[in-house]
């Protein structure tokens, strides 16, 4: 008996970003990268095409990070050089693009001038390749003047840039539009919200294929279940031909995954949990896995060896 698998057909799609600049676009990247062009659900291949495989950034710091030591020991003696440690990441562990978060901009921390942070930038590009994401710190008032003088500084190489909120979008939207990069309008698990922020900072005169949305996610165990839902609600919106919502996503994965304290508690204090350095790994590339089904185009990631298990699974997902 024959069965006929019902297919849905939807209306539209979702939008292509274009990240990093060659040469001839006027930047020095040896590639880039285009993320989003879905017409279907995640991996339903029989019902769309889906044009762009999902990619993975792994994410670097300008100051040694306070990671859990079954990460760090991964990266060897390069955490106190973000050039170098972007050039492991690509070349060792195949990274298709860097995310440099900015800590020591914090005015509470090391505090590091603009100047200073754009000089990392640069570095970090002169290093690798590969598209850059480059984020500030956790204080909007600096973001603001750092990310000033970075979009300035790479002017041509079409960075992600982030973060654009709702309260604090139109500094770095200018930058953007002035400098040609791309945005990361980030918005808290919100659907009215995300969408909302989407057009403010179309309103500014920034395309909306300059755009890539950070639903804001939790890790496994951690909030994933109401992450799914508004990243379904987003997607489906997309394919509804909700022009408003038709970005790509970025989750990130490393960050939401290693603040649940099953990822860093030990076997000691917790026997029945197994081992850490396992559990950790899991836990990262299980929270990437349950993102990629929900429609993420760009998973920022921690642990090289999730990173590993992660490829494997795009690679097994795209293949029709």
């Amino acid at each position: 008996m024959s069965v006929t698998l019902v297919k849905e057909r939807y209306s539209s799609k979702v939008g292509e970003v274009v990240l990093g600049a060659t040469p001839e676009q006027g930047g020095t990247r040896t590639s880039t990268l285009t993320v989003g062009g879905d017409s279907t659900l995640p991996f339903l291949h029989f019902e769309g095409e889906m044009q762009n495989r999902p990619v993975i950034a792994m994410e670097i710091n300008d100051i040694v990070p306070s990671w859990n030591e079954a990460i760090m020991s991964q990266f060897g003696d390069v955490l106190n050089d973000p050039a170098a440690w972007a050039k492991k990441c690509v070349e060792e562990f195949k990274a298709d693009l860097i995310y440099l978060k900015l800590n020591g901009a914090d005015p509470d921390g090391e505090n590091r001038s603009p100047e200073d942070c754009a000089r990392i930038v640069k570095e970090v590009l002169a290093a690798v390749g590969v598209p850059l994401i480059v984020v500030g710190c956790e204080n909007d008032q600096k973001n603001n003047e750092v990310m000033a003088v970075i979009a300035e500084a790479a002017t041509g190489e079409n960075l992600l840039l982030g973060l654009a909120e709702q309260d604090n979008y139109k500094s770095i939207t200018a930058a953007a539009m002035v400098h040609k990069h791309t945005l990361i309008a980030r918005s808290p698990l919100d659907i009215n919200i995300c969408k909302q922020l989407n057009i403010l900072i179309n309103e500014m005169g920034l395309p909306l294929n300059k755009i890539v949305i950070d639903p804001m996610i939790g890790g496994l165990g951690f909030g994933i279940e109401y992450a799914y839902s508004i990243m379904e609600r987003a997607r489906l919106g997309a394919l509804a031909n909700d022009k408003m919502l038709s970005m790509p996503m970025i989750c990130t994965v490393g960050y939401e995954s290693n603040r649940c304290k099953e990822a860093n508690a030990s076997a000691e204090e917790f026997p029945g949990w197994g081992d850490l350095q396992d559990r950790g790994v899991l836990w990262e590339a299980m929270t990437a896995s349950a993102m990629l089904q929900v429609g993420a185009s760009i998973l920022v990631m921690r642990n090289p060896a999730a990173v590993r298990l992660v490829q494997k699974n795009i690679a097994a997902m795209m293949s029709k």
